[in-house]
């Protein structure tokens, strides 16, 4: 969401220079350019960054560094190709992450470590359930589109495929389209019904078995498989839990409150531990036109118009003539990829917000706990800790049973402080007295629901109110206002919970809210990471410590902190945003917004024994993409290249980045895997 002048904004840290009109007006719906919604007067969690520098980071800091970035090879993805080998070997650094990091660039590639080879998975199009025709940009179809690969791929997930050795199931999420550059002579006053349907079609979900090479980690998509499944916007869905059945839910299509059609804005998600898939509903907000009331206002509707003028074809997503529409949106959607003729579950008990995405832990007696960001400025993290306990086994009882787990539980809420005086915290980086910036917290409970009804915990509303209204709950109960948390994922080699906080440049801007402790810098545009510790490393703990672990930015900027790393050791970061976790437990992030001048990256950081805090590149993106996914596995990385050539002036006629199939060929959101050359595990 970027523009040519640097910008505030909501979506992506880095507001300047090529992506931005384009990727504010489809992906977030112009969200950057509107008031912030939370103008609650709770405290603010701000941005006091270097302030989380220790007493000995203080000292290794006397020294000048610079950024640690090796020459990565550029690979190009319409073929597997292997950069020059042998790049790794000798490389020291932390187990799984001993690769020659990529240095940062602006090249219009998928660039990748020396010694290390890629291949495009699938594109948009691709045809992968029966009677799917082959892509054709200039005749397609919404029946067409529901067969194929949907468009701006972003989280992703492999699951095993018993019986079939060397297949496994990649589940996509499809978060926004992107007219311009998916139409020729789209014209954005004017949209016709056959591209909005097409639109719909290409939101939502895709499954798709994969087949891998034994010599490499090489994937390809198995087309007309019979687990293969699309999941559009206008796909059947069960509403569960608290809020199923509510007035607030009801509309003239669906008078029980139960189903709705689709799901929209899926960003990021996580895997369960009982073999199903999470998938969080972000900007749900930009695809409605004429709200008015208050409770929309918190979640950013607006008042005129939508930029892709769907209220013309759809009655629903006309807040005037439907206001309940908006309500059936902005929950984490669950997924049963093994079974392609289920409905799709929005579990209302996780709360409405926008959802990045949804990351599970197990409590020590087997019950689930479910972290989500909300991704805005000022906005909150939250947790939802189950009440029933997982089963194990396979056989259609348990698995019912398990796909009842996130319906009754209590959902809170994130509340932070600092441990040192507040006039210490001055925003400008100056380390507090006590030489670092840390502190504790509490999980505040919203509301709780069981098998009988549910019960709020919010002074002054209903629990339905609460689970449909989450972010006023959050409010009420003064919840710390955070730099857009995205993904939350635990270690689970530790425990420990990490939380992406991309950026937030009004922090500390004008009227703004000041920094504090927690939250890093005024004007932050880079972002950074919090590290939490549950108490006694229980999930299902109400108090958490926390830390910063990682302060993003160029290492030469004295604000910024990699764990006490040497700075001269690391490469430059900016704008996190997805995270992952590899087999030994070094915590992976991928970038949006670079606000550094290059292209969003992929990066591994060790969280962990004397190395804990060494960053390395591992890839970076094409122009205009992000990066997204990420999955990380043994023996191969997987990302989503996500709206490449989103750059302004960009359109399907004149596309501005050649990737992934040439130049003047139509840029294709795609899933790229990048596997060593030499067939062994990735950074060892």
């Amino acid at each position: 969401m970027r523009v040519q002048l640097p910008i505030v904004g909501v979506d992506g840290a880095a507001h300047h220079g090529g992506r931005a009109a384009l990727t504010c007006r489809f992906r977030c719906g112009d969200a950057c350019f509107h008031e912030v919604p939370n103008t609650s007067a709770n405290p603010y969690v701000g941005d006091v960054v270097a302030g989380a520098l220790s007493r000995r980071t203080v000292m290794r800091a006397a020294a000048v560094v610079t950024a640690a970035a090796a020459v990565g090879a550029s690979a190009t993805v319409a073929a597997p190709q292997a950069s020059a080998a042998g790049g790794h070997r000798g490389d020291r650094g932390a187990r799984g992450l001993r690769f020659a990091p990529v240095a940062p660039n602006t090249a219009d590639t998928v660039t990748i470590p020396d010694g290390y080879a890629q291949n495009v998975v699938i594109r948009w199009g691709e045809p992968i359930l029966r009677g799917a025709p082959a892509f054709d940009p200039d005749r397609q179809t919404a029946e067409a589109q529901a067969k194929q690969f949907g468009y701006n791929n972003d989280f992703l997930a492999l699951l095993p495929l018993p019986g079939e050795p060397h297949r496994q199931i990649l589940v996509a999420n499809h978060e926004y389209t992107d007219e311009v550059l998916m139409f020729r002579g789209y014209d954005p006053e004017n949209p016709t019904r056959q591209q909005v349907e097409v639109a719909w079609a290409a939101h939502g979900l895709s499954a798709v078995v994969v087949e891998e090479d034994r010599r490499s980690g090489k994937l390809t998509p198995v087309p007309r498989h019979p687990l293969n499944r699309r999941v559009t916007a206008t796909t059947e869905f069960r509403v569960t839990g608290p809020a199923a059945g509510s007035e607030l839910l009801r509309t003239s299509a669906d008078r029980t409150g139960t189903k709705v059609l689709g799901t929209l804005n899926n960003c990021s998600g996580g895997v369960t531990p009982w073999g199903t898939t999470l998938h969080g509903e972000e900007n749900f907000n930009q695809y409605f036109a004429h709200a008015t009331r208050a409770t929309d206002k918190r979640y950013g509707l607006g008042s005129g118009a939508t930029e892709r003028k769907w209220e013309r074809f759809d009655r629903r997503f006309d807040v005037a003539q439907e206001p309940n529409e908006p309500h059936r949106f902005g929950w984490v959607v669950e997924l049963d990829p093994y079974d392609p003729a289920s409905a799709p579950r929005k579990r209302t008990a996780l709360g409405r917000f926008k959802h990045e995405g949804a990351t599970v832990r197990l409590t020590d007696d087997g019950r689930p706990v479910v972290y989500s960001g909300d991704d805005e400025r000022f906005d909150y993290f939250y947790k939802f800790v189950g009440s029933k306990r997982m089963r194990r086994g396979s056989s259609r009882a348990v698995r019912e049973h398990n796909l009842s787990l996130l319906d009754e539980g209590t959902l809170y809420v994130a509340r932070l402080s600092g441990d040192s005086p507040a006039i210490e915290i001055d925003g400008t980086g100056k380390l507090p007295a006590d030489g670092e910036f840390d502190g504790g917290g509490e999980w505040i409970p919203l509301a709780t629901a069981t098998a009988h009804g549910a019960v709020s915990h919010v002074e002054g509303m209903s629990a339905e109110e609460v689970f449909v209204f989450t972010r006023l709950a959050g409010d009420k109960v003064g919840a710390t206002k955070m730099d857009r948390p995205e993904d939350i994922e635990p270690n689970p080699h530790t425990g420990k919970v990490y939380v992406a906080l991309t950026n937030n440049s009004n922090r500390g801007v004008g009227s703004n809210p000041r920094p504090d402790e927690a939250n890093p810098r005024v004007a932050n545009k880079h972002g950074q990471i919090l590290e939490l510790t549950e108490h006694r490393n229980r999930a299902d703990s109400e108090r958490f410590a926390w830390s910063l672990f990682l302060v993003a930015g160029d290492p030469d900027d004295p604000a910024t902190y990699f764990a006490g790393f040497p700075k001269d050791q690391v490469s430059p970061i900016s704008c996190p945003d997805n995270v992952a976790f590899d087999p030994h437990g070094n915590l992976w992030i991928s970038t949006d917004g670079n606000a550094l001048g290059h292209h969003d990256g992929l990066f591994g950081v060790a969280t962990r024994g004397d190395r804990r805090g060494e960053l390395k590149q591992f890839l970076t993106m094409p122009k205009g993409a992000e990066t997204c996914g990420p999955l990380v596995q043994d023996r191969r990385v997987l990302v989503s290249v996500q709206h490449p050539g989103e750059i302004d002036g960009a359109t399907a006629e004149k596309p501005l980045s050649a990737w992934p199939d040439g130049p003047g060929r139509l840029n294709r959101p795609a899933v790229v895997a990048v596997w060593r050359a030499d067939g062994r595990d990735i950074g060892i």
